[in-house]
Protein backbone atom coordinates (compact mmCIF):
# COMPACT_ATOMS: atom_id res chain seq x y z
CA UNK A 1 0.00 0.00 0.00
CA UNK A 2 2.84 2.41 0.81
CA UNK A 3 3.92 2.19 -2.83
CA UNK A 4 0.84 4.12 -3.98
CA UNK A 5 1.00 7.93 -3.88
CA UNK A 6 -0.80 9.36 -0.86
CA UNK A 7 -3.69 10.98 -2.82
CA UNK A 8 -4.66 7.55 -4.15
CA UNK A 9 -4.36 5.60 -0.89
CA UNK A 10 -7.91 6.01 0.44
CA UNK A 11 -9.50 5.03 -2.89
CA UNK A 12 -7.20 2.01 -3.17
CA UNK A 13 -8.05 0.90 0.37
CA UNK A 14 -11.79 1.23 -0.29
CA UNK A 15 -11.59 -0.82 -3.50
CA UNK A 16 -9.40 -3.46 -1.88
CA UNK A 17 -11.80 -3.82 1.05
CA UNK A 18 -14.78 -4.27 -1.28
CA UNK A 19 -12.90 -6.85 -3.36
CA UNK A 20 -11.88 -8.78 -0.23
CA UNK A 21 -15.55 -9.39 0.61
CA UNK A 22 -16.23 -11.04 -2.77
CA UNK A 23 -12.87 -12.08 -4.27
CA UNK A 24 -14.33 -14.14 -7.12
CA UNK A 25 -16.08 -11.01 -8.37
CA UNK A 26 -12.86 -8.99 -8.25
CA UNK A 27 -10.77 -8.11 -11.29
CA UNK A 28 -7.17 -7.19 -10.52
CA UNK A 29 -5.42 -4.49 -12.53
CA UNK A 30 -2.10 -2.68 -12.34
CA UNK A 31 -2.23 0.94 -11.30
CA UNK A 32 -4.10 3.52 -9.27
CA UNK A 33 -7.81 4.23 -9.59
CA UNK A 34 -8.38 6.06 -12.86
CA UNK A 35 -5.62 4.24 -14.75
CA UNK A 36 -6.27 2.96 -18.26
CA UNK A 37 -6.28 -0.59 -16.88
CA UNK A 38 -9.01 0.42 -14.39
CA UNK A 39 -11.12 1.76 -17.24
CA UNK A 40 -10.45 -1.40 -19.29
CA UNK A 41 -11.53 -3.58 -16.36
CA UNK A 42 -14.84 -1.72 -16.05
CA UNK A 43 -15.47 -1.81 -19.79
CA UNK A 44 -14.65 -5.50 -20.21
CA UNK A 45 -16.23 -6.68 -16.93
CA UNK A 46 -18.73 -4.02 -15.83
CA UNK A 47 -20.17 -6.14 -12.98
CA UNK A 48 -16.76 -6.87 -11.46
CA UNK A 49 -15.17 -5.27 -8.40
CA UNK A 50 -11.96 -3.41 -9.37
CA UNK A 51 -8.88 -4.42 -7.38
CA UNK A 52 -5.97 -1.98 -7.87
CA UNK A 53 -2.48 -3.50 -7.60
CA UNK A 54 0.86 -1.71 -7.66
CA UNK A 55 2.58 -3.92 -10.27
CA UNK A 56 1.71 -6.44 -12.98
CA UNK A 57 3.16 -9.18 -10.77
CA UNK A 58 0.89 -8.09 -7.90
CA UNK A 59 -2.17 -8.25 -10.16
CA UNK A 60 -1.28 -11.75 -11.37
CA UNK A 61 -0.50 -12.88 -7.81
CA UNK A 62 -3.93 -11.68 -6.68
CA UNK A 63 -5.49 -14.21 -9.05
CA UNK A 64 -3.08 -16.99 -8.11
CA UNK A 65 -3.74 -16.37 -4.40
CA UNK A 66 -7.51 -16.30 -4.81
CA UNK A 67 -7.91 -12.60 -3.97
CA UNK A 68 -9.36 -11.95 -7.43
CA UNK A 69 -11.28 -14.04 -9.90
CA UNK A 70 -9.31 -12.66 -12.84
CA UNK A 71 -6.86 -9.97 -13.88
CA UNK A 72 -6.78 -7.66 -16.88
CA UNK A 73 -3.34 -6.78 -18.24
CA UNK A 74 -2.28 -4.58 -21.19
CA UNK A 75 -0.23 -6.60 -23.61
CA UNK A 76 0.41 -4.36 -26.62
CA UNK A 77 -0.26 -0.92 -28.04
CA UNK A 78 -0.83 0.01 -31.67
CA UNK A 79 1.61 2.91 -31.43
CA UNK A 80 4.27 1.79 -28.95
CA UNK A 81 4.35 -1.98 -29.35
CA UNK A 82 4.30 -4.67 -26.68
CA UNK A 83 4.22 -3.80 -23.01
CA UNK A 84 7.64 -4.39 -21.43
CA UNK A 85 8.18 -7.72 -19.64
CA UNK A 86 4.64 -8.95 -20.28
CA UNK A 87 5.80 -11.84 -22.49
CA UNK A 88 7.90 -13.10 -19.58
CA UNK A 89 5.19 -12.59 -16.95
CA UNK A 90 2.33 -14.36 -18.71
CA UNK A 91 4.03 -17.79 -19.11
CA UNK A 92 5.56 -17.57 -15.63
CA UNK A 93 2.21 -16.77 -14.00
CA UNK A 94 0.67 -20.18 -14.71
CA UNK A 95 -2.63 -18.42 -15.48
CA UNK A 96 -4.69 -18.85 -18.64
CA UNK A 97 -5.84 -16.16 -21.05
CA UNK A 98 -9.64 -16.33 -21.15
CA UNK A 99 -10.49 -13.13 -23.00
CA UNK A 100 -9.26 -9.94 -24.64
CA UNK A 101 -10.36 -6.32 -24.76
CA UNK A 102 -9.41 -3.49 -27.11
CA UNK A 103 -9.60 0.06 -25.83
CA UNK A 104 -8.89 3.41 -27.52
CA UNK A 105 -6.39 5.39 -25.45
CA UNK A 106 -6.68 9.13 -24.84
CA UNK A 107 -4.10 10.98 -22.80
CA UNK A 108 -4.22 14.44 -21.27
CA UNK A 109 -1.48 16.71 -19.95
CA UNK A 110 -2.47 17.75 -16.42
CA UNK A 111 -0.85 19.64 -13.57
CA UNK A 112 -1.41 21.87 -10.55
CA UNK A 113 -0.05 24.94 -12.37
CA UNK A 114 -0.50 26.42 -15.84
CA UNK A 115 3.08 25.89 -17.04
CA UNK A 116 5.66 26.02 -18.37
CA UNK A 117 6.52 22.50 -17.23
CA UNK A 118 9.97 21.07 -16.67
CA UNK A 119 8.90 17.41 -16.71
CA UNK A 120 5.93 15.11 -17.14
CA UNK A 121 5.47 11.78 -15.35
CA UNK A 122 3.66 8.76 -16.73
CA UNK A 123 3.96 5.06 -17.49
CA UNK A 124 6.67 4.39 -20.12
CA UNK A 125 4.00 3.26 -22.60
CA UNK A 126 2.11 6.56 -22.28
CA UNK A 127 5.34 8.54 -22.54
CA UNK A 128 6.22 6.66 -25.72
CA UNK A 129 2.75 7.29 -27.14
CA UNK A 130 3.17 11.04 -26.49
CA UNK A 131 6.88 11.45 -27.21
CA UNK A 132 6.50 13.93 -30.10
CA UNK A 133 4.12 16.09 -28.08
CA UNK A 134 6.57 16.23 -25.18
CA UNK A 135 9.64 16.81 -27.30
CA UNK A 136 8.07 19.69 -29.22
CA UNK A 137 7.39 21.45 -25.91
CA UNK A 138 10.71 20.68 -24.28
CA UNK A 139 9.09 18.68 -21.49
CA UNK A 140 11.30 15.96 -20.03
CA UNK A 141 9.52 12.55 -19.82
CA UNK A 142 9.92 10.80 -16.45
CA UNK A 143 8.80 7.25 -15.82
CA UNK A 144 6.17 6.28 -13.23
CA UNK A 145 4.50 2.97 -12.36
CA UNK A 146 1.18 3.86 -14.03
CA UNK A 147 -0.66 6.71 -15.72
CA UNK A 148 -3.13 7.58 -12.95
CA UNK A 149 -0.45 7.06 -10.31
CA UNK A 150 1.62 9.69 -12.10
CA UNK A 151 -1.23 12.17 -11.66
CA UNK A 152 -1.51 11.29 -7.97
CA UNK A 153 2.25 11.69 -7.60
CA UNK A 154 2.21 15.15 -9.19
CA UNK A 155 -0.61 16.14 -6.83
CA UNK A 156 1.39 14.79 -3.89
CA UNK A 157 4.57 16.68 -4.87
CA UNK A 158 2.74 20.00 -5.06
CA UNK A 159 5.21 21.38 -7.63
CA UNK A 160 3.44 23.53 -10.29
CA UNK A 161 6.27 22.93 -12.77
CA UNK A 162 5.54 19.18 -12.89
CA UNK A 163 2.84 17.59 -15.04
CA UNK A 164 1.59 14.13 -15.85
CA UNK A 165 0.36 12.32 -18.95
CA UNK A 166 -2.74 10.58 -17.65
CA UNK A 167 -6.33 9.59 -18.51
CA UNK A 168 -8.60 12.66 -18.28
CA UNK A 169 -10.53 11.20 -15.32
CA UNK A 170 -7.33 11.28 -13.23
CA UNK A 171 -7.46 15.09 -13.15
CA UNK A 172 -10.81 14.97 -11.38
CA UNK A 173 -9.74 12.19 -9.02
CA UNK A 174 -6.50 13.85 -7.92
CA UNK A 175 -7.33 17.55 -8.10
CA UNK A 176 -5.30 18.51 -11.17
CA UNK A 177 -6.12 20.84 -14.08
CA UNK A 178 -6.22 19.51 -17.62
CA UNK A 179 -3.81 21.63 -19.62
CA UNK A 180 -4.39 19.89 -22.95
CA UNK A 181 -6.47 16.91 -24.06
CA UNK A 182 -5.57 14.26 -26.65
CA UNK A 183 -1.81 14.60 -26.37
CA UNK A 184 -1.17 11.12 -27.77
CA UNK A 185 0.72 11.30 -31.06
CA UNK A 186 -1.74 9.10 -32.99
CA UNK A 187 -5.50 9.62 -33.17
CA UNK A 188 -6.09 5.87 -33.53
CA UNK A 189 -4.06 4.94 -30.43
CA UNK A 190 -5.33 1.53 -29.24
CA UNK A 191 -4.27 -0.90 -26.50
CA UNK A 192 -5.04 -4.60 -26.39
CA UNK A 193 -5.66 -6.12 -22.95
CA UNK A 194 -5.92 -9.80 -22.02
CA UNK A 195 -8.00 -11.27 -19.21
CA UNK A 196 -6.37 -14.02 -17.15
CA UNK A 197 -7.86 -16.58 -14.78
CA UNK A 198 -6.75 -19.71 -12.94
CA UNK A 199 -8.72 -22.05 -15.20
CA UNK A 200 -8.74 -21.99 -19.03
CA UNK A 201 -11.90 -21.73 -21.08
CA UNK A 202 -13.69 -25.03 -21.62
CA UNK A 203 -13.01 -25.87 -25.30
CA UNK A 204 -16.66 -26.68 -26.00
CA UNK A 205 -17.66 -23.11 -25.13
CA UNK A 206 -15.66 -21.88 -28.12
CA UNK A 207 -17.37 -24.14 -30.68
CA UNK A 208 -18.62 -22.02 -33.55
CA UNK A 209 -16.88 -18.92 -32.18
CA UNK A 210 -14.18 -16.82 -33.83
CA UNK A 211 -11.40 -17.77 -31.42
CA UNK A 212 -7.78 -16.84 -30.84
CA UNK A 213 -5.17 -19.17 -29.34
CA UNK A 214 -2.04 -17.71 -27.76
CA UNK A 215 1.08 -19.80 -27.09
CA UNK A 216 4.82 -19.57 -26.54
CA UNK A 217 7.41 -21.98 -27.92
CA UNK A 218 11.14 -22.52 -28.28
CA UNK A 219 12.31 -24.32 -31.40
CA UNK A 220 15.11 -26.85 -31.44
CA UNK A 221 18.55 -25.40 -32.14
CA UNK A 222 18.94 -26.90 -35.60
CA UNK A 223 19.00 -25.33 -39.10
CA UNK A 224 15.58 -24.27 -40.47
CA UNK A 225 13.79 -25.30 -37.26
CA UNK A 226 11.55 -22.21 -37.25
CA UNK A 227 10.77 -22.63 -40.95
CA UNK A 228 9.75 -26.24 -40.37
CA UNK A 229 7.77 -25.37 -37.24
CA UNK A 230 5.78 -22.73 -39.11
CA UNK A 231 5.10 -25.03 -42.04
CA UNK A 232 2.32 -26.85 -40.22
CA UNK A 233 0.24 -23.69 -39.99
CA UNK A 234 0.59 -23.02 -43.71
CA UNK A 235 -0.23 -26.57 -44.83
CA UNK A 236 -3.24 -26.75 -42.50
CA UNK A 237 -4.60 -23.33 -43.44
CA UNK A 238 -4.26 -21.81 -39.95
CA UNK A 239 -3.77 -18.05 -39.94
CA UNK A 240 -1.06 -16.72 -37.62
CA UNK A 241 -1.79 -13.11 -36.66
CA UNK A 242 1.22 -12.49 -34.42
CA UNK A 243 4.74 -13.87 -34.08
CA UNK A 244 7.30 -12.17 -31.84
CA UNK A 245 10.64 -13.33 -30.50
CA UNK A 246 12.39 -12.56 -27.23
CA UNK A 247 15.49 -13.84 -25.46
CA UNK A 248 15.53 -16.02 -22.35
CA UNK A 249 18.64 -15.79 -20.18
CA UNK A 250 22.01 -14.27 -21.03
CA UNK A 251 23.36 -16.85 -23.46
CA UNK A 252 21.61 -15.34 -26.52
CA UNK A 253 21.31 -18.85 -27.94
CA UNK A 254 17.75 -19.70 -26.89
CA UNK A 255 14.99 -17.65 -28.52
CA UNK A 256 11.41 -17.96 -27.35
CA UNK A 257 8.53 -17.03 -29.64
CA UNK A 258 5.13 -15.65 -28.71
CA UNK A 259 2.31 -16.28 -31.20
CA UNK A 260 -1.41 -15.81 -31.81
CA UNK A 261 -3.37 -17.93 -34.27
CA UNK A 262 -6.99 -17.89 -35.37
CA UNK A 263 -8.77 -20.99 -34.09
CA UNK A 264 -8.63 -23.22 -31.04
CA UNK A 265 -7.64 -26.78 -30.11
CA UNK A 266 -10.41 -29.17 -31.07
CA UNK A 267 -10.35 -27.87 -34.63
CA UNK A 268 -8.50 -30.64 -36.54
CA UNK A 269 -6.49 -28.09 -38.51
CA UNK A 270 -5.29 -26.37 -35.34
CA UNK A 271 -4.56 -29.69 -33.66
CA UNK A 272 -2.42 -30.85 -36.58
CA UNK A 273 -0.55 -27.55 -36.77
CA UNK A 274 0.21 -27.53 -33.04
CA UNK A 275 1.29 -31.18 -33.18
CA UNK A 276 3.79 -30.37 -35.94
CA UNK A 277 4.98 -27.31 -34.02
CA UNK A 278 5.55 -29.43 -30.91
CA UNK A 279 7.61 -31.92 -32.94
CA UNK A 280 10.04 -29.17 -33.99
CA UNK A 281 10.09 -27.41 -30.60
CA UNK A 282 11.96 -27.93 -27.34
CA UNK A 283 8.99 -26.46 -25.49
CA UNK A 284 5.43 -25.47 -26.38
CA UNK A 285 2.99 -23.92 -23.93
CA UNK A 286 -0.54 -22.85 -24.81
CA UNK A 287 -1.46 -19.77 -22.77
CA UNK A 288 -5.14 -19.85 -23.66
CA UNK A 289 -7.91 -19.94 -26.25
CA UNK A 290 -10.61 -17.28 -26.15
CA UNK A 291 -13.17 -15.38 -28.22
CA UNK A 292 -11.92 -12.64 -30.51
CA UNK A 293 -12.92 -9.24 -29.22
CA UNK A 294 -12.08 -7.79 -32.62
CA UNK A 295 -12.30 -9.63 -35.91
CA UNK A 296 -8.90 -10.36 -37.45
CA UNK A 297 -8.67 -9.88 -41.19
Amino acid sequence: MMSFPAPATQMVETMQAAAAKAPQQAVAFQGCPGANSHRAAMEALPEALPLPCFSFEDALDAVKDGRAGCAIIPIENSQHGRVADIHFLLPESGLSIVGEHFMPIRHALMALGDGPFSAAYSHPQALGQSRHFLRERGIVPLSHADTAGAAAYVAEKGDPTLASISPPIAAELYGLKIIENDVQDAADNMTRFVILAQQPNVPATLDGEDAITTFVFEVKNIPAALYKAMGGFATNGVNMTKLESYQIGASFTATTFYADIIGAPGDPRVDRALEELAFHSKELRVLGSYRQARKRR
